[in-house]
């Protein structure tokens, strides 16, 4: 309130120092706050408004608001092949992975675009599944680099674990919801197709 009263220019009538001692009189359960530390307050916020950070439409938490589904999986390694702990939120048609729930923006990002997902059996791990591209192309994924840089995966394939059947299961069934098709994916494919006479 006080900071509104200093600042807008449509309130004519400003506080002053006793005025805001007084309006706070009896806050701290019946007490007064120290009339040194409300001193401070107000010359803390007359001299520096508050501001709300501007929205520049790049912030990601309104992408992650409401996602499809989220959750913990293992991850494979792309050069090294070692399972590695990542979060996941399935939304928009998107695959995002973080090292961390606190990270505020992803080390991954998996278009699903013309994608497909199976479940994959291994000798080693169980509860696998993969996303892979029906077409034997490479998945144009990106990721985020220890510098910061920002590059194209190079993955053929995705292969997560899950904890259990029920949730691998779940999470194929979610990812199979959000594939989504692009209608040019199709008649490039089969322009090619004729084009090469191949058939198959």
């Amino acid at each position: 309130m006080l900071n509104t009263s200093l600042h807008n220019p449509n309130v004519k009538d400003k506080p002053n120092l006793q005025r805001f001692i007084s309006m706070n009189r009896g806050i701290n359960h019946g007490e007064d706050l120290p009339a040194e530390l409300l001193t401070k307050l107000y010359a803390s916020i007359r001299s520096e408004p508050f501001k709300i950070p501007e929205d520049d439409g790049n912030d990601l938490t309104l992408t992650f608001f409401n996602p499809d589904r989220e959750g913990w999986l293992l991850k494979m390694g792309g050069r090294v092949k070692t399972w590695k702990r990542r979060w996941f939120i399935l939304t928009d048609s998107c695959l995002y992975y973080f090292e961390y729930t606190t990270d505020k923006d992803p080390i991954g990002i998996i278009p699903l675009e013309n994608l497909c997902v199976r479940s994959l059996p291994d000798n080693n791990k169980q509860y696998c599944l993969e996303l892979y591209n029906p077409k034997g192309q490479k998945i144009k994924a990106c990721k985020t680099e220890n510098k910061g840089r920002v590059v194209q995966g190079k993955h053929q394939s995705y292969k997560l674990r899950a904890a259990g059947s029920e949730e691998r299961d779940a999470w194929m069934d979610a990812i199979r919801t959000c594939i989504t098709k692009d209608p040019f994916y199709d008649l490039v494919s089969l322009r090619k197709r004729k084009v090469t006479g191949n058939t198959c």
